[in-house]
Order: C-alpha cells, then structure tokens, then sequence
C-alpha cells in the first residue's frame, strides 16, 4: 500500500468543491475545515448540503482519509470561563460538523496553559474532552479527535510527546483520541528526524509515551527555522530545515501506511506549490520502495 498523501484544501464555493480539489490533487487524502478557523460560530450547515457532501466523499473513496482541523481559537487548557463554555460550545459543534459531513477525524491543538502551568493545563485539556465527548452531541458521532504535536510557542501544549501521553492517559474518553504528527512543529519542538538513526530514536520515544497505534494523521511540513526553534513556520518540502530524510524516513515507515498524510504548506489559489510539494513526496515514496 502507498502512502496516502494529499493536501489541506479549501471549501471556499460549498463543500463538494473540496472533493474537486482533492481529486484535481489526485490525492488520496484531504484535510478541511469545516467552519471558520477563526471565529468562534459559523453559519449553519443545512441538511442538504452535509448529505451531498457525504454522497461525493462516499463516491470519491476518500472517506477513511478525510480529515478536519479545528478551530485556532479553541483552547481546553484555558482557565478562563468565559473561554473554556466558548471552547467546549465550539469543539462540540465541530465534531457534530464532522458526523453529518462524514469526516471520521478533528485534528485539534491541545491548547495553551498561559501561565497556570503545563500539568494543570493538559489536566484540562483530558477534562474537557471528557465533557464534550460525553455530551448528547458528541457522545454518538463516530468522529476521534486528535491531539497535534504543537511548536511549543509560548505557553503552548503538546509540544513533547509526554504532553499528548498524559492527556491520553487521563482522558476517560481515550478510545476516541489520538495523535496528529506534524513535521515542522515536531522539528521545532526539537524533535530530530533527519537521519534514520534519529527518526527511529523519536519513533521510539513517541511509542513509549502515546503508542505509535495512536498515530491517526500526519501533517508534512517542512520548517522554515531550526530544530528546537519552538518557531511555527511552514516551508514547502526540502526548502526547510527537517530535510527530505525526514520525509523519506516517514514514507518508508510500512507502521504508517494507510495513515492520511497531508500538506499544509503555503499555496496559491491554483494549487501548483500542491502539486509541487506532492510530486516532491510521491519521488520520495518511489525511491523508499
């Protein structure tokens, strides 16, 4: 089985337009958001509109490896009321979002502790999945969230692998989590993935603490500042500082396969840096056969 590699897309004229993306791609698989990643509410999502996206993803056989990235301002680790009712409200309407769209996975960033500390905070964050997934809304969607490994920008969680296990381990809901791992911010948290010998010392370190099962998704980034940076900037692929081998070594890894493995590097409305950074990783998948 090869890799299933695609691109974080748009759904900017309905939502079957991100399928024609994908498709144009010649993608296996996708990424969307399915409301506005930066606002707190979105408009409603009609009933026709979700079943005729379910029917061209069913089509389409991407189904197992569409995914959905959550809202930037939902933050689980806050202490905030007020932030914490906002944030719940919002990842409840997303993963019922992603059930009627048919999107089996949310890829969600833990959150930020801003200042109350780093255990307190992801003791919220297992909290409060708890509370969203146990809610009437949530609670029947056959939607798994998962936790992306974070750049570590300032009081950002789930930039180490000990973070996401903790969460993991606490959450009673951890039958529904899992992991996202994304390149550039693993490099930036100062995870080492350029040469075999490293990437398999950090595979082994992420199944000591989350279990490499867990792994649901990857996003394939490359950094635009050093490792251990704790700087978020994507590069297109081999332009940054993870290196082709850390893209080689993920292709080759037969643990990973059938895992959705988009990019989210930066793009033009033509998609041509897409197909790009695609051809780029699908050379690389060739070579590690």
């Amino acid at each position: 089985m090869r890799p299933r590699l695609g691109s974080h897309v748009s759904v900017e004229g309905g939502f079957e337009r991100a399928i024609d993306r994908a498709e144009s791609l010649e993608a296996t698989a996708f990424q969307i958001f399915v409301r506005s990643p930066r606002q707190w509410t979105g408009r409603r999502l009609a009933a026709d509109e979700a079943s005729r996206f379910r029917r061209w993803l069913a089509a389409s056989g991407l189904a197992p490896y569409a995914l959905a990235h959550a809202s930037y301002l939902i933050n689980l680790a806050a202490s905030d009321r007020h932030v914490v009712e906002r944030s719940v409200e919002a990842l409840g309407d997303e993963i019922e979002r992603c059930a009627a769209l048919g999107v089996p996975a949310l890829v969600l960033h833990p959150g930020s502790h801003l200042g109350s500390g780093e255990e307190t905070g992801l003791d919220r964050v297992a909290e409060r999945l708890d509370l969203v997934l146990a809610s009437p809304r949530a609670s029947r969607a056959p939607v798994s969230v998962l936790l992306e490994i974070t750049a570590g920008q300032g009081t950002s969680l789930g930039y180490r692998f000990e973070h996401l296990g903790r969460v993991l381990a606490r959450a009673r809901s951890r039958r529904r989590l899992g992991v996202c791992f994304d390149t550039c911010h693993a490099v930036a948290a100062g995870y080492d993935l350029g040469s075999p010998r490293a990437y398999a010392r950090t595979m082994a370190a992420l199944d000591r603490a989350v279990g490499l099962d867990r792994v649901r998704a990857f996003h394939l980034n490359d950094s635009r500042h050093p490792r251990g940076s704790r700087r978020d900037r994507h590069e297109h692929i081999g332009h940054g500082t993870a290196g082709l081998g850390t893209f080689r070594s993920i292709l080759r890894d037969r643990r990973f396969r059938g895992v959705p493995m988009v990019l989210e590097t930066p793009k033009g409305p033509d998609l041509a840096e897409d197909r790009q950074n695609l051809a780029v990783l699908h050379e690389l998948s060739r070579a590690a056969r």
